[in-house]
């Protein structure tokens, strides 16, 4: 018995002596049971369908070419003898219907889906996972985040919810599933993984998508992304057109900011600094003299407003916002947005190289547009050491431009080639500052182009023929 002991002892040694062996046997990840989801949560997914009545068109009265005669000469030679045959047949008005998905979140019939399901609508039904069918009502409508709430207009049952997860919680790699009506195909259920967080796609001033590998099609709009313990993380809102496997959702916790003022004012009101602003690229990170590219560039301060109160300016780099980093100029507008008006805040910028700190009062967004700006007229300028020329802004031309309490110069020309064009610098540009020089005329700009040398960086702020302001950084020839 002894010598068994004292063999076994060395087997297991020289066992634990080999090399290459783990010192533990990792578990293998085991998947989320889908079936015990599917059936779970099932009750609490809806379809949506919607209708709205197309009027038509009103009839001005004017002939319609007759088919025997194209020819307007004839068409009115034989009116006479045709009379109401040769007018516009009535239209009649029609019903346009969709489809989409939402989800219960509330035992009481409030459900979440995208806006744009339900977006001018004048009927919205909701069938339910045991086949019943009731009426709807739109109680808010959020357009920026393409969300809407409604509430379901039979109040006396009970109805089954859906728990809302942490979508700030989700890792890439997760398991994710999708339940939705694509193509009308009621309560289908599709599984994948995040395959990515954060996306930028375009749709707004807040995106922030989470992307996912589950199965998403037309149908799927407004539906639930559930995580393996079965909590909405996202809301399915759009896919790649062509693309496969590629879908995009609304991260719950970004509907979870907007729900409460949906249901109780039917609208969504946001913070609001009276800026705009863009990313940093190499060039303008040099020429500010900053630590790194991290931030958003101040290029538009408008007057009496929030951030102008506070101090900022043009050609501020904001780097921390209430306290949250500022890492790239997307994050900024979410930030600001989910801030609760009137709030002090502190901003932390760089100006001029060094950081600081600036107190700021949020103000209450507003909704407005800017008009486009046409082409300017020829001209003759100053020639500029980055390759373009410029001219005065006068009176016709700034009416022309539709500018208002603006001056600058207007770049008339830029040399293919030259560091201007490269850094995507066009005619009909309005040249604001010149390396953080404020420039109101052709002599203030010549004095300031005069300086730089070459190979030194110019920066120039400019206001757009679109309306927007940007920075473009280029070296001196």
């Amino acid at each position: 018995m002894m010598l068994q002991r004292i063999v076994m002892m060395v087997v297991l040694m020289a066992l634990v002596a080999l090399p290459g062996l783990p010192d533990r046997v990792e578990a293998k990840p085991v998947s989320p049971d889908f079936v015990e989801l599917a059936k779970r949560l099932n009750p609490t997914v809806v379809n949506i369908r919607t209708a709205k009545v197309i009027k038509p068109r009103v009839n001005t009265g004017r002939r319609a070419p007759h088919p025997f005669f194209g020819n307007d000469f004839f068409n009115e030679f034989f009116a006479p003898f045709f009379g109401d045959q040769l007018q516009q047949p009535q239209q009649r008005s029609r019903k346009e219907q969709s489809l989409g998905t939402g989800f219960i979140i509330s035992d009481d019939g409030y459900i979440l889906t995208n806006n744009h399901v339900v977006n001018g609508a004048d009927e919205v039904l909701v069938k339910l996972s045991d086949g019943r069918e009731l009426k709807a009502e739109i109680k808010g409508q959020d357009e920026k985040l393409d969300l809407a709430l409604l509430k379901l207009t039979d109040g006396t049952n009970k109805f089954t919810a859906t728990a809302l997860g942490d979508s700030d919680a989700l890792e890439v790699g997760e398991w994710v599933m999708a339940i939705g009506n694509p193509f009308g195909l009621a309560q289908t259920v599709t599984a994948g993984i995040v395959s990515a967080k954060g996306r930028v796609i375009g749709s707004g001033p807040y995106d922030d998508f989470i992307q996912t590998d589950a199965s998403i099609n037309p149908g799927n709009s407004g539906g639930p992304l559930f995580n393996a313990q079965g909590k909405v993380i996202g809301i399915n809102t759009a896919i790649i057109a062509g693309g496969q496997g590629i879908g995009f959702a609304i991260p719950i916790n970004v509907a979870k900011g907007v729900v409460s003022q949906l249901k109780a004012t039917g609208k969504v009101v946001r913070g609001y600094l009276g800026i705009n602003f863009q990313g940093l690229e190499p060039g303008l990170v040099k020429s500010l003299k900053l630590p790194s590219d991290k931030g958003a560039l101040i290029t538009n301060v408008e007057k009496d407003s929030p951030a102008d109160k506070a101090g900022l300016k043009n050609g501020d780099v904001i780097v921390a916002f209430d306290g949250k980093t500022v890492g790239t100029d997307n994050e900024l507008p979410k930030l600001v947005a989910a801030t609760p008006i009137d709030k002090q805040v502190k901003v932390t910028i760089y100006r001029d190289g060094k950081r600081r700190d600036l107190n700021l009062t949020v103000g209450q967004a507003k909704d407005g547009a800017t008009p486009a700006a046409s082409q300017p007229g020829k001209g003759q300028g100053e020639q500029a050491s980055v390759g373009i020329s410029v001219q005065e802004l006068t009176p016709e031309l700034a009416q022309q431009l539709r500018l208002r309490d603006i001056k600058g110069v207007v770049v008339s020309d830029v040399k293919p080639g030259t560091p201007a064009d490269e850094a995507g610098v066009v005619r009909g540009d309005l040249i604001l500052e010149v390396n953080g020089q404020r420039i109101e005329s052709l002599s203030s700009f010549a004095k300031a182009v005069s300086s730089v040398r070459k190979g030194e960086m110019v920066r120039l702020l400019l206001r757009r023929p679109d309306s927007s302001f940007g920075y473009v950084a280029m070296k001196a020839e």
